[in-house]
């Protein structure tokens, strides 16, 4: 019999636990604690009750839970002693049919576990679509975690019981996350093109106005025609433009333009960028662009208006992987593609204007790309988090209050060279010593400030030997965090103990720097509504600061910008092949945006 949040709430708790038994491998305690915190209100809701129970039990039941679950291909599938919940998962997962060689692997990977870690190896083996891993990327997994430590694989273990959890769960309820799968299913097919020399080895990287990159824009197009935007077109840098008109607006504005007509309604503008890092993932950015198409198609089939318009752009550059200059997508319509960026080359010697000209570019036209913020309400986009807070918090959405200001340096510390075993300790200037000191300064300074974060990324010592004392550290800065006078202050800090540091030790120093990027708050009633739009589908909120850079902060340069972050899983590794999110998780961003849009539209008729 199919379940029903409705019968959930109307049933004791008790009942519920009986309900809810097998959902949680052998610990139906879990159902029975989660029956508290009713009413669910939607499946969200009880998937997020289900994963503040087992949070709230503490470390001894959680472990209990853990210890509950069967080895991969282990003695309880021999045996056939499995529940029918792991047997039809560990069976869909073709662990019945390993090769003898498969299955020795799983038996030495299974014990080698328990023996590290004192509990078995759990993953959820239908895996981030819902339909199966296959057994080699199982093994794969089962390698790479090895080498995790005993309080990672904890958490990762009970991370993977909850997404078996909520698998077990839309069975239960005869819930398929439909949309869900369809941007997951796009995110895939988009990640078929790859550059030449990645491709060949299974890697993702799509840089600018590659053939791979020019395949991208054709596939976005033509789904965002099959979708139902009223236009769609590219534009002068290569952005992929998808407009659906709102209730009043002119026939015939020109997406290429990218404004309304005279007489129509404003805009709501979102996207993010459909290029990659080199060997990247297949969701950073591109989830941006499928979850807005996704919401639009929504629309289209029920032939609905809103009180606005929705302009969906695929930002064609946002990662500066070919050319030495970024964000060339969304600083053209903020009127900051710079015209001496032209001349740059690639690796190859090509200069950006060659490789626009050959992609039928039309140059001439990059100033009329610039919007006009009259005319728009505002940029929302949608983002993996690209980090590992909300997987370590087992939520799927995190509303962003702002994306951190920034600001690098390279910086050398210069000592004096000399031998390593003559030179007494009490009468050398070590510039690695030196810098090591920093190193450490940084690390506390940050970590006393909410939401302010300092790394030095490069540590090196130009030439250095073995028995030779440091005469020369080179090392560089990034200093970030949501308000810039933050940002600044922490940066007058290190500076500061920098330059008390080679006092004291005899040392000198220079600072060069090489980036500063203004912090982006999010606007208050955009950041409202996506707060409104995650509760209301049964979520809780959760408001967190963006690290990383997005199309969304050269936007905030011209309107009012807010974003929603989605839970990457692997530890939220991004940037990295590992780069991954589920079905359910990209069907509730959906869920969220078509709540924002509702929302908004309410609140303009």
């Amino acid at each position: 019999m199919t379940l029903t949040i409705a019968a959930l709430d109307a049933a004791s708790a008790e009942e519920v636990a009986t309900m809810l038994d097998g959902i949680y491998e052998h610990s139906p305690w879990v159902g029975a604690a989660a029956a508290a915190k009713r009413p669910f209100r939607t499946l969200a809701g009880l998937k997020r009750a289900l994963v503040e129970s087992v949070d709230e039990a503490g470390p001894s039941a959680q472990e209990k839970l853990i210890l509950a679950h069967p080895e991969l291909a282990g003695k309880a599938m021999v045996a056939a002693t499995l529940t029918a919940e792991s047997t039809g998962e560990q069976g869909r997962a073709g662990l019945t049919a390993c090769t003898p060689e498969e299955f020795e692997r799983l038996q030495i990977l299974n014990h080698d576990y328990r023996a590290r870690f004192r509990f078995p190896f759990i993953l959820a083996v239908r895996g981030p679509r819902g339909e199966g891993l296959s057994r080699a990327e199982i093994i794969a997994t089962f390698e790479r975690r090895l080498a995790n430590s005993r309080a990672f694989e904890f958490a990762e273990n009970l991370r993977n019981i909850h997404r078996v959890a909520e698998l077990r769960l839309d069975d239960r309820f005869d819930h398929q996350p439909e949309v869900g799968n369809r941007v997951w299913d796009r995110a895939e097919a988009l990640a078929a093109d790859s550059d030449p020399g990645y491709a060949e080895r299974g890697q993702l990287t799509v840089t600018y106005l590659t053939a791979a990159h020019r395949a991208c824009a054709a596939r976005l197009a033509d789904w965002m025609r099959e979708s139902g935007f009223d236009e769609v077109g590219e534009d002068a840098v290569g952005n992929v433009v998808g407009v659906y008109h709102g209730a009043d607006s002119a026939a015939g504005s020109s997406a290429k333009g990218g404004t309304r007509g005279a007489s129509g309604s404003k805009r709501l503008l979102t996207g993010s960028h459909y290029d990659t890092v080199r060997n990247g993932g297949k969701y950073d950015g591109r989830l941006g662009i499928l979850v807005p198409m996704a919401c639009v198609e929504r629309l289209a089939r029920s032939r609905r208006r809103l009180a606005f318009g929705i302009e969906v752009v695929g930002f064609s550059e946002e990662e500066g992987q070919r050319f030495p200059a970024a964000f060339l997508g969304s600083g053209a319509l903020v009127g900051g593609f710079d015209p001496e960026w032209l001349e740059r080359r690639d690796a190859d010697g090509i200069t950006l204007r060659e490789a626009m000209v050959g992609a039928g570019l039309a140059i001439d036209r990059i100033a009329s790309l610039e919007r006009d913020p009259a005319r728009y309400l505002g940029f929302i986009e949608v983002h993996i988090e690209q980090g590992p807070v909300l997987n370590r918090r087992n939520l799927p959405l995190g509303v962003v209050t702002s994306i951190n200001g920034g600001v690098r340096y390279v910086c050398e510390i210069i000592g004096t060279a000399c031998h390593a075993g003559t030179t007494p300790m009490a009468m050398r200037s070590d510039a690695a010593v030196g810098a090591a000191e920093l190193v450490l300064f940084v690390e506390q300074r940050a970590a006393k400030v909410p939401d302010l974060v300092a790394t030095v990324g490069q540590l090196e010592v130009p030439n250095g030997s073995v028995n030779v004392v440091p005469g020369h550290c080179r090392f560089s800065l990034d200093i970030r965090a949501t308000t810039d006078p933050v940002r600044d202050a922490c940066v007058a800090d290190v500076l500061g103990e920098l330059a008390a540091i080679c006092e004291r030790r005899g040392l000198r120093h220079t600072v060069k720097e090489t980036m500063r990027a203004a912090a982006a708050p999010s606007d208050a009633a955009l950041q409202r509504r996506w707060e409104q739009a995650v509760t209301e589908i049964g979520l809780p909120l959760f408001r967190m600061p963006s690290g990383a850079g997005h199309d969304a902060m050269k936007l905030h340069e011209i309107m009012p910008q807010a974003m929603l972050f989605v839970r990457g899983l692997n530890a939220g590794i991004s940037h990295n092949p590992l780069e991954s999110v589920t079905n359910d998780d990209c069907d509730l961003a959906v869920s969220a945006m078509d709540a924002f849009l509702d929302r908004l539209h309410a609140d303009l008729s």
